[in-house]
C-alpha cells in the first residue's frame, strides 16, 4: 500500500498539470468563426468537415446531411470526444459551420477539444499540412467538451471552455 499512494499521487498530478492549458495560438484559430461565402467553397468545406470527423472520431458518425454531421457518444466516461458539427446560413448569404466536441470523462479529454477544434478549422479552411490521425473503432476512450454555445452540456467534462463557430 506504500508503494501505490505515492504513484497514484504521482499519476494524479501530472494529469491536473496539463488540463486547462490553451497556448494563445491554439485558442485564436478554435474561437476564429467558420465561415464560408460561396456555394463552392461552402461544399468543399462540408465536404472536408466530414473527412476529418470521420478520421479523427473514435465514435461512427450517427448523422449526415446538409447541416449536421454527428458522431455517436460520448459514453460510459471515456475521453475520446464526441463531435456535432454544423452547418448554419447568415443573413449575407455566407455559411458558419460550427463545431463542438465533447466527451465524458472527469479526467478531461483526449485529444484535448480546444487543440482538436483548432485542427479540425484549420483542416477545413485547407492550411493544414499534417495527416490526419488514423480512424479508431468506438471502442477507445472519450474525451472533453468544446462547445460552440458557452453552456457546457450535462455529462460533459468542464475543464474545456466553449469554442466559437
Amino acid at each position: 500500500m506504500k508503494r501505490i499512494f505515492p504513484a497514484l499521487l504521482c499519476v494524479a498530478a501530472a494529469a491536473c498539470t496539463t488540463r486547462g492549458e490553451v497556448k494563445p495560438e491554439v485558442m485564436q484559430i478554435a474561437t476564429t468563426p467558420l465561415t464560408c461565402t460561396s456555394k463552392s467553397q461552402c461544399d468543399a468545406w462540408w465536404q472536408r468537415a466530414q473527412t476529418w470527423v470521420k478520421d479523427h472520431s473514435k465514435y461512427d458518425l450517427q448523422t449526415v446531411n446538409d447541416s449536421l454531421i454527428q458522431t455517436a457518444g460520448p459514453d460510459g466516461g471515456r475521453r475520446a470526444l464526441a463531435f456535432e458539427i454544423t452547418k448554419t446560413p447568415n443573413p449575407d448569404g455566407s455559411m458558419t459551420i460550427g463545431f463542438a466536441a465533447h466527451c465524458d470523462s472527469s479526467l478531461g479529454c483526449k485529444p484535448d477539444p480546444w487543440n482538436a477544434g483548432a485542427d479540425f478549422k484549420a483542416y477545413v479552411r485547407g492550411n493544414q499540412t499534417t495527416p490526419a490521425a488514423p480512424h479508431t473503432p468506438a471502442a477507445t476512450q472519450k474525451q472533453g467538451a468544446l462547445p460552440d454555445q458557452p453552456a457546457a452540456s450535462p455529462g460533459t467534462s468542464s475543464d474545456s471552455p466553449p469554442v466559437s463557430q
